[in-house]
C-alpha cells in the first residue's frame, strides 16, 4: 500500500461533564485525528488527545509534529512511513501513535478484525464528592451493569481518605462481589502525603491502588507499595518496555497500565501487554482521555490481552461522537462488532475542527 492522502484534523471536543482530575478539570479534549488513503482504496484513521500533566507534548507540539510526519510519509509505502514515523516515538509518542496506527488499520490489521459480535466490560467513573452523590452514582453504576468503579483521589490525603471510607462502606452493603474500587491518585500526592493515606488505607473492595506520585519519582512508588495493603499500579510512570522491566525488577507494582497513544502502534501495544504478564504482573489498559477511535481500537486489543475491566471509556464522555454510528454499551460493557466503524462526514468533521490539512501525494 502506497500513502495517497492524509487528513489532519484538530479538534476540540466539549465533555458533557468536567473530568476532575488531581492536576485540574478537563472541561474538554483537544484531539488531533488522522485519517490516511491508500493508493487501492484503504483507508484508517488514529487519535492522539492530549493531556497536559500527563504528557511532555502539548497540543500545539503535537500538532506540529503530525503535520511534519504527514509531509514526509505522504507516498511512500506504510512499512516505510511507520518505520520513519516510529524514529520520533521516544520525543513525541502521542503524536506518532496517531499517524502510525491510521497506517496501521490502513493495511488491514489484524488486531481490529471482529468476527463476532463481542463484549469488553469497562469500568465506570464516580465523579460525585458529595454522600448523597456518591450512594446515587454508585446505584446508577451497579443498575448499568457495571462492575468496577475508579474513585479519583490524590486532591488532599486526609479528606480523600475519609470520602474512600465513606464509599468503601457503602460498596459494603451491597451483596458480595457487585463492585469492585480502583483508587486513582493521579500523581496528586507527595511520598510523604501518599505514605500518611496509605497507612491508612484497608483493602476492602479494592482491586487496585494507581500511580499516587508523580511519574518519575520510582523511590516514591516503591515505597508505597513496600507498605501497600492493596496491590499497586504504575500509570504515568510507563511510555514502554524500559518501564515495564524497570516496574518488574524494582517491585514498585503487581499491575501496569498501557494506553495505546503511549506505545507507539497497535502492534507494540500487544507485545507490551504480553510483557507485562510474562513478567508476572497484571495488565490493564485504557484510556479515559480519549474519543471514539482510540477507544475502539484499544477495546480491540483488549478482547484478547487483558482479563480485567478496561478503561478505554474516554468515549462517553464528548457531547459529540466522531463515529456516525456511535459505539454501542450493554450492561457496562463496550459491544465491538464485525462492522468497522465508519467516522461521521468529512463536512461534519471540518465543522468540528479548528483547524484542517490535507495532503496528497
Amino acid at each position: 500500500m502506497i500513502i495517497s492522502e492524509i487528513t489532519l484534523r484538530r479538534l476540540s471536543l466539549p465533555l458533557k461533564v468536567p473530568y476532575k482530575l488531581a492536576f485540574g478539570a478537563v472541561t474538554a479534549f483537544d484531539t488531533i485525528l488522522v485519517t490516511v488513503h491508500g493508493d487501492g482504496g484503504e483507508h484508517g484513521f488514529g487519535e492522539a488527545t492530549i493531556l497536559t500533566g500527563y504528557t511532555s507534548e502539548t497540543i500545539d507540539s503535537a500538532w506540529a509534529k503530525v503535520r511534519e510526519l504527514a509531509t514526509a510519509i505522504k507516498g511512500r509505502d506504510a512499512a516505510s512511513a511507520k518505520e520513519l514515523a516510529l524514529t520520533h516515538l521516544k520525543k513525541a509518542p502521542f503524536a506518532v501513535s496517531s499517524v502510525v496506527t491510521a497506517i496501521e488499520m490502513a493495511e488491514g490489521s489484524p488486531f481490529l478484525n471482529i468476527t463476532q459480535d463481542t463484549p469488553v466490560p469497562l469500568l465506570a467513573i464516580l465523579s460525585a464528592s458529595d454522600e448523597a452523590g456518591i450512594v446515587a452514582e454508585l446505584e446508577r453504576h451497579r443498575q448499568a451493569g457495571y462492575g468496577t468503579v475508579k474513585v479519583k483521589v490524590g486532591f488532599e490525603w486526609e479528606s480523600d481518605a475519609k470520602r474512600l471510607k465513606f464509599i468503601q462502606d457503602e460498596v459494603g452493603r451491597l451483596p458480595a462481589g457487585t463492585l469492585k474500587l480502583r483508587i486513582d491518585g493521579n500523581q496528586g500526592f507527595s511520598q510523604a502525603d501518599a505514605l500518611a493515606f496509605t497507612r491508612i488505607l484497608a483493602p476492602d473492595h479494592i482491586e487496585l491502588f494507581e500511580q499516587p506520585c508523580h511519574m518519575d519519582d520510582w523511590d516514591a512508588a516503591k515505597a508505597v507499595s513496600d507498605i501497600s495493603a492493596v496491590p499497586m499500579m504504575l500509570d504515568e510512570s510507563i511510555y514502554g518496555p524500559a518501564e515495564i522491566e524497570r516496574a518488574a525488577e524494582s517491585g514498585s507494582a503487581r499491575f501496569v497500565k498501557l494506553k495505546l497513544m503511549k506505545a507507539g502502534s497497535l502492534a507494540a501495544l500487544a507485545e507490551q501487554l504480553t510483557r507485562i504478564r510474562e513478567l508476572g504482573m497484571e495488565p490493564v489498559l485504557g484510556n479515559g482521555v480519549a474519543a471514539d477511535p482510540g477507544c475502539w481500537m484499544e477495546a480491540c486489543i483488549a478482547r484478547s490481552h487483558i482479563s480485567n475491566a478496561g478503561e478505554m471509556n474516554g468515549f462517553l464522555k464528548p457531547h459529540q461522537t466522531l463515529f456516525a454510528d456511535p459505539i454501542r454499551m450493554d450492561r457496562g460493557a463496550m459491544i465491538l462488532t464485525p462492522e468497522t466503524p465508519a467516522l461521521i462526514d468529512d463536512a461534519a468533521l471540518d465543522a468540528l475542527a479548528a483547524e484542517t490539512v490535507r495532503m496528497a501525494a
